[in-house]
């Protein structure tokens, strides 16, 4: 039996809370502050992340989508964000009728340059997106000084992050937003649905009313809205699933810290934590020239391997433009994601 890349680490807890919301037939809630379910949710996300507000919604690209929204982002602004990511980043951008202008990556780290963030800024530029990928962190000092001084909200895709740390603050919490998945392959998961965190109480009662319909409490629409509630049954399981979260990351750990071992001394590049660092090892990626023989070498052995992005959201079709961003490239060529979610055992 295969190994897969990912998988979701769901017990018995998960499925009583689940069959108890299907019980007590509250299945969802219209109300401004969401169900009961929702609210207890909320609050555990915000102690975990340490942040002032959490407001949940149906997926990590409703998150994105939202926060855009709540930060007034419109059409013929421009919004910063690196291509090595997954496509929702870009697709947030372009459904409020924005353009994504695409930013090159750190070698080191695949996430964003904070020199060539500098020069893709424009008079038109409205604010910028550091992907945090793999489980890794941005350089979110650089990265903040350069909006500050170009007036720029800062919004953080923290869907692969959610529990990374850097000098003990969480992915997410440096920004105006941070935006979490809760997708099946995320460390944590509500089936589908997402989160976005934040200190600023404007955002967190804009994005309250941005996920209703854009209603207040008295069912009149303010602002432009959607759609884009948590139900209870996703809230109820992702309510246990914070709670087991830092079991999750102590048992990726605990496989990340093997690899790095077993793989010491080979020709393949291994992922570093930066001082102070602590990721959440979403994912464990490697880098190599002969990357596609050794994928084929692992799902041989019974390993599933995954590149994630082989390619990078400028190439895409529907994004094809004339970005010159040649780290990106590199690394869409090199990298390979290795299975290290807690099913992962060393009798694997």
């Amino acid at each position: 039996m295969k190994v897969p890349s990912n998988v979701p680490s769901i017990g018995e807890e998960e499925i009583e809370a689940v069959v108890g919301v299907l019980r007590s037939g509250m299945l969802t809630s219209s109300a401004m502050d969401g169900g009961t379910h929702v609210r207890k949710f909320e609050k555990s996300a915000s102690t975990f992340v340490k942040s002032k507000f959490s407001v949940a919604v149906n997926s990590g690209t409703s998150a994105l989508q939202a926060t855009l929204l709540a930060l007034g982002i419109k059409g013929g602004d421009e919004v910063l964000l690196p291509s090595f990511t997954f496509v929702a980043t870009a697709n947030a951008v372009a459904s409020v009728g924005a353009r994504p202008v695409f930013v090159d990556i750190q070698e080191e780290k695949y996430t964003m340059d904070p020199s060539d963030l500098e020069k893709k800024i424009t008079k038109r530029s409205r604010a910028v997106i550091p992907v945090h990928l793999y489980g890794g962190i941005a350089d979110m000092d650089k990265i903040l000084e350069i909006a500050r001084r170009n007036d720029l909200r800062v919004i953080e895709d923290a869907a692969q992050a959610l529990g990374s740390t850097l000098n003990g603050r969480h992915a997410g919490t440096f920004g105006d937003a941070g935006c979490y998945s809760l997708y099946p392959s995320k460390v944590a998961t509500s089936g589908e649905g997402g989160f976005v965190a934040t200190d600023d109480e404007d955002v967190r009662d804009k994005l309250l009313m941005v996920r209703n319909h854009g209603m207040t409490q008295d069912r009149s629409t303010k602002i432009l809205g959607l759609n884009l509630r948590m139900p209870e049954t996703g809230a109820a399981m992702a309510a246990v699933q914070i709670r087991k979260l830092p079991i999750f990351l102590s048992m990726r750990r605990r496989n990340a810290e093997l690899l790095s071992g077993l793989l010491e001394g080979s020709n393949v590049k291994v992922p570093q934590e930066a001082d102070g660092e602590r990721s959440n090892w979403f994912l464990y990626t490697i880098a190599a020239k002969n990357r596609n023989s050794i994928k084929e070498e692992l799902e041989t052995n019974g390993f599933e391997a995954t590149v994630y992005y082989p390619t990078p959201i400028h190439r895409m079709p529907y994004y094809d433009g004339q970005a010159d961003l040649p780290t990106t490239d590199l690394a869409a060529e090199r990298v390979l994601s290795i299975p290290v979610h807690p099913s992962v055992t060393t009798e694997n």
